[in-house]
């Protein structure tokens, strides 16, 4: 593949999380506008975990089967610009509920393929993830920080056009690139072996730990726009906030690139650190009086989210063979945005709601600590026994 083409996938990547950048950011304030009580708003940003749930997996073995993951992104792209369109004009709950479901449908496993697209262009070149990632980093960052102002000054309503330009053009970066050639000796993906994916009791260990490390963080993310709005903040400093969440996972993903040996106890351990700062950052958080206080808390975004997503992305590899990447990835994916977001919309939004930020966080420092132990003793257990999962021998890494 010709370097155009890397740089091209690059700038697919900026704008696309760039557009969701802004959707997720300003969404909630939308909503709110237009007269939606917390517990709706928590609702509606529940259906996308819960549609992810199913669309995650179709999309992932669709993907597998067809070995053509380029073309399936493609549609996603297409079908999120689409029903966005039509959330926006939707004038009630009930046809705005109704509009978000065929939107996350395409929208919410945008992600995980976007990784698996990403995995799959660099396979056997010196490339690293993390230096694609980081142009995602950049385009949350920066769209979100520019978009600030400009929703202030040119309100909600158009928001769905703003969105709009940006998923445009990434799509017309992702059209640019070169199909990737199905190989010969590629596997036919079979149910069967796709269920040999959730069969692996590590992976599904490290599922499971992740749903209830990344419930808060989907909290977070569901209500911090309104935690600002609510102490006083504008749209502009909703936007530094997602900036400040962002700017440092560039730094991160270098740092891991260039440092983190792919070895599955250094990446537990990782987890377990990792999940120990989310502990942090929500104790932070619950204690928090201003918007600025907040915006500097986001700092820790980066090495907890970001250092959370990056060693998830790679530990996945080593946990799951190369034919059926994609659909781990979309399970993996269920670790952060989908069983525990919906858990995070629903809780989330009546706990904001009857007992206030402050105590919602307070909940999140309990369940972040929980999975600090959890990741722990998966460390222990493969630190000291190896990796020893009752599988076809296609699964088998060296763990130490």
């Amino acid at each position: 593949m010709r370097t155009s083409s890397f740089s091209q996938l690059k700038l697919y990547n900026f704008f696309v999380y760039g557009a969701i950048a802004v959707f997720t950011s300003f969404f909630q304030i939308y909503l709110q506008d237009i007269g939606l009580t917390k517990i709706e708003i928590g609702s509606l940003m529940a259906i996308g975990p819960f549609v992810s749930l199913f669309a995650n997996p179709f999309w992932g073995y669709m993907s597998d089967r067809t070995q053509n993951i380029r073309k399936t992104v493609l549609i996603m792209v297409a079908g999120t610009l689409l029903f966005v369109q039509a959330v926006f004009l939707a004038q009630s709950y009930s046809l705005i509920f109704t509009a978000m479901i065929f939107y996350y449908f395409f929208q919410s496993p945008l992600f995980a393929q976007t990784n698996s697209m990403i995995l799959t262009y660099i396979d056997g070149t010196d490339y690293k993830f993390g230096s694609f990632r980081i142009w995602g980093s950049m385009g949350w960052a920066f769209t979100a920080i520019i978009a600030g102002p400009i929703m202030d000054r040119l309100g909600d309503s158009q928001m769905s056009l703003v969105f709009s330009v940006l998923l445009i053009v990434a799509f017309g970066f992702a059209l640019l690139l070169p199909r990737l050639k199905r190989s010969s000796d590629a596997p036919i993906v079979t149910m069967r072996g796709f269920s040999q994916v959730i069969m692996n009791p590590y992976f599904m260990t490290f599922v499971i730990l992740g749903i209830l490390v990344s419930i808060p963080n989907a909290m977070n993310s569901s209500f911090i726009s309104l935690y600002i709005t609510e102490l006083g903040g504008s749209k502009q400093m909703v936007g530094l906030a997602v900036f400040m969440s962002s700017i440092l996972e560039i730094v991160v993903f270098l740092l891991f690139d260039r440092f983190l040996k792919r070895k599955m106890t250094i990446m537990l351990a990782c987890l377990t650190i990792v999940s120990l700062l989310f502990a942090l950052r929500w104790e932070l958080m619950a204690l928090a009086t201003t918007p600025m206080q907040i915006a500097f808390i986001q700092l820790l975004h980066a090495v907890t989210f970001g250092g959370y997503f990056y060693v998830g992305t790679q530990l996945t590899m080593l946990f799951i063979p190369k034919p059926y990447r994609s659909s781990g990835q979309a399970l993996y994916t269920l670790s952060w945005s989908g069983i525990s977001g919906v858990i995070a919309g629903i809780f989330g939004g009546f706990m904001f709601q009857n007992f206030g930020a402050s105590v919602m966080y307070q909940v999140g420092v309990f369940m972040a600590a929980v999975g600090t132990i959890g990741f722990g003793i998966m460390y222990y257990i493969v630190r000291r026994y190896g990796y020893q999962p009752p599988l076809p021998s296609s699964y088998n890494v060296k763990s130490s």
